[in-house]
C-alpha cells in the first residue's frame, strides 16, 4: 500500500512540476514579453544521472540549451508556448537574451554567492538571480556589445569562468529540469517599484503571474563586483570552472 501511494505522489508531483514549467513560460512571454523556446531536455533515463537529448555525448549544458527548434523560434506568442509545452511538458524554459529582452552574466555558484553578499553589504539593488548547484546567472538589462566591450576593457582581467549572455545567447529559467538540477530563483523578479535591497530567496515553483515586468539593474552596475568575485574563485588566470552547467 505504501508502495502504491509512493508512486501516486511522485506521479502527483511530476504532473504539479510539468504545470508549473507550462505557467512560467506563458508569464515570461505573455506578461512579461521575454522570447522563450523549449530545451533540448533530458533522455529518459534512470536515477539521478541523465544524459542530454542532443547528439553530443559530451554536452556540457545537458538539457539546458536550444536544439530543435533552435534560438531564433523564441517567441512571445502564448498559442505558439502553450503548444510547445504541452507537447514537451518536460522542456526546459530557455530565454533568448538581448534585443529587447534581459542579457544575463553567469558565473560559478561559489563566486555568485560571494558576490551576491557583496552587493548586500554595498546597498546594491540586484535584479532576477537564476540558480542551479553549479552556476548562478544575474539578468541585467539589455546591452550592446559596445558598452560590453568597453565595460571588459576597464578590467585588468576577465576569468573564463564569468559568462556574458548578451544578443544571440540565451539563458535557462525556472523552473527548467536540466541535468544540472531544477532551476531555481536565487533572488525572485521584483517589479520596477519594490523596494530597493536585499531580494527574498524563492523556490522553483513561485507563481510569477500577475506581478509586473520585473527591474533590471544596468550591467555596468554589477561588473565589478562580479569580475573581482571570480578572480577570487578561480584563483589563478585561466582558472574556474569551463563548464556552463546550468
Amino acid at each position: 500500500m505504501r508502495e502504491i501511494l509512493g508512486r501516486r505522489r511522485k506521479l502527483s508531483l511530476r504532473r504539479a512540476g510539468r504545470s508549473a514549467v507550462l505557467t512560467a513560460a506563458l508569464t515570461y512571454a505573455t506578461e512579461w514579453q521575454w522570447p522563450v523556446l523549449p530545451g533540448v531536455g533530458l533522455r529518459p533515463g534512470i536515477g539521478r544521472v541523465r544524459e542530454c537529448g542532443c547528439p553530443d555525448p559530451d554536452c556540457v549544458v545537458p538539457g539546458a540549451h536550444p536544439f530543435d527548434p533552435g534560438l531564433l523560434a523564441a517567441t512571445t506568442d502564448a498559442r505558439m508556448v502553450r503548444w510547445w509545452w504541452t507537447n514537451r511538458p518536460e522542456a526546459p524554459v530557455v530565454l533568448a537574451t538581448g534585443g529587447r529582452a534581459p542579457c544575463a552574466v553567469s558565473l560559478p555558484a561559489v563566486a555568485g554567492a560571494r558576490a551576491l553578499a557583496a552587493f548586500d553589504r554595498a546597498g546594491v539593488r540586484l535584479g532576477p538571480v537564476v540558480a542551479t548547484p553549479t552556476r548562478w546567472s544575474l539578468l541585467v538589462a539589455p546591452y550592446s556589445l559596445e558598452i560590453l566591450g568597453e565595460l571588459l576593457n576597464s578590467q585588468d582581467w576577465v576569468p573564463g569562468s564569468l559568462r556574458f549572455h548578451g544578443e544571440g545567447g540565451y539563458a535557462v529559467l525556472p523552473p527548467s529540469p536540466t541535468g544540472a538540477g531544477r532551476v531555481r530563483w536565487e533572488r525572485a523578479p521584483r517589479p520596477a517599484g519594490a523596494a530597493a535591497g536585499r531580494g527574498g530567496r524563492s523556490g522553483a515553483g513561485r507563481r510569477l503571474d500577475g506581478l509586473a515586468r520585473p527591474w533590471l539593474p544596468d550591467v555596468a552596475s554589477v561588473v565589478d563586483v562580479l569580475v573581482e568575485q571570480s578572480v577570487r574563485s578561480s584563483g589563478t588566470p585561466g582558472g574556474g570552472s569551463s563548464r556552463l552547467a546550468y
